[in-house]
């Protein structure tokens, strides 16, 4: 089966800061700075996207914060296999976070 996964991160507003849990995890962030999920699928991002919004295995900031995917964070891994995305996942997660980016990861 050709590899199918992909990973994507969707912009979430900056009022996620408002959340004491998404603040705990992002000690590094730089004001200013994007607030983002980083995530990963066996569907298309867009259609992951739209799934999240409606509540449909929908996390709760993308749900209520999600604003829009980055395709320019991403684009250029997918497709890939399973494993390889699980790995991709946590890498991008890592960089934008070094970079100072509000991170949430599943």
């Amino acid at each position: 089966m050709a590899p199918h996964h992909n990973v994507y991160v969707i912009e979430l507003a900056k009022d996620v800061l408002s959340e004491a849990k998404f603040r705990k995890c992002n000690p590094g962030y730089v004001t200013g700075k994007p607030c983002v999920y980083v995530g990963m699928t066996g569907l298309d991002p867009d259609v992951r996207f739209d799934k999240h919004k409606a509540g449909i295995q929908s996390n709760r900031y993308v749900k209520q914060y999600g604003l829009h995917l980055m395709p320019d964070l991403y684009e250029g891994f997918n497709p890939m296999g399973y494993g390889e995305a699980c790995d991709t996942e946590v890498e991008i997660g890592i960089d934008l976070r070094s970079a100072g980016f509000g991170v949430w990861q599943a």
